[in-house]
């Protein structure tokens, strides 16, 4: 079984508990994930099964996030799963003062990641540094938001205000809410969030673990097709005799390449006849440009 699953994850799992849980399920052992979600939100985890784990690195970045954020508080990991630093109420906050500092949230930020995540800091996981007690920070990053939607505001001593946020690949939600809070002086943390997109997939056609299981049950179901994943990618189709060499893991002279543009690589590689053979590359000089193979997912019988 080759494809991927749009799992709609449930609150209190780690995205590893979630591929462990399809493995089990599909019983096979080619399980990978992609866009890893903290055990306390919830929402989209693209998980690639057989083959199609090999182009999880070939997916598109951009994701979005219903997220809330409660202010007057800060917290050890920046959500409310976090031991709490500070506790002050902050009942004279008001809308329109968020939403001025909201501004700086929009285009291209510089956020240091939380404490608390999977950034790697001399050889090791941030999370586990902080469970030795050893204060590291990472180093700030440079990410992108294309988009900050307030939805909802409920005032009160700890107020919070519900966003929907759209932004590029390695974007902390929890570093906004803790940056937020920093900039309006009144503390600021996670109290709830749910992804809707990830790497290409949307909530609105995802499943959760029960429902997958129900699928099973009843034998409907049905991984989406590998080169759903990679459709955002330029395609090039080759005639069958240099399809099959290409998958035989040849080079391609360029010239031999039906094709008058020079797509952006990575390059999805179809068959003539709509068959999608995998991920190919343009390298070498105009003059002696090959078509490479990356990945191979197809292999033809005589």
């Amino acid at each position: 079984m080759d494809g991927f699953l749009n799992l709609d994850k449930a609150v209190g799992f780690t995205s590893h508990d979630c591929v462990a849980k399809v493995r089990r399920l599909l019983k096979m052992k080619r399980v990978g994930h992609a866009g890893t979600l903290d055990p306390a939100a919830t929402g989209v985890l693209p998980i690639a099964l057989g083959r199609a784990t090999r182009l999880l690195q070939f997916l598109p970045g951009d994701k979005a996030y219903l997220a809330t954020i409660r202010f007057g508080i800060t917290t050890t990991t920046d959500d409310l799963e976090g031991a709490v630093l500070t506790q002050q109420p902050v009942h004279d906050l008001s809308l329109e003062t968020v939403q001025a500092a909201l501004r700086q949230f929009h285009g291209t930020i510089q956020q240091i990641p939380p404490n608390y995540s999977a950034i790697q800091v001399e050889g090791k996981r941030l999370y586990d540094l902080a469970r030795e007690g050893k204060a590291i920070t990472a180093q700030p990053r440079t990410v992108e938001v294309y988009q900050v939607k307030i939805l909802d505001w409920r005032p009160g001593d700890f107020p919070e205000i519900d966003v929907e946020i759209a932004c590029g690949s390695g974007t902390y939600i929890r570093a906004i809410a803790r940056d937020l809070g920093k900039l309006l002086q009144t503390g600021g943390t996670l109290s709830a969030l749910r992804r809707t997109i990830s790497s290409g997939f949307q909530l609105a056609n995802s499943l959760t673990l029960e429902e997958l299981d129900a699928t099973l049950q009843t034998q409907s179901f049905q991984p989406i097709p590998p080169e759903a994943g990679v459709a955002h990618l330029d395609a090039i189709a080759l005639p069958d005799a240099i399809a099959r060499r290409w998958c035989l893991g040849q080079r391609i002279a360029w010239g031999e390449v039906p094709t008058d543009q020079i797509p952006t690589a990575p390059i999805r590689i179809q068959h003539e006849s709509g068959l999608f053979l995998g991920i190919g590359q343009r390298t070498g000089t105009d003059e002696t440009a090959v078509l490479s193979p990356q990945v191979v997912l197809t292999v033809f019988s005589e």
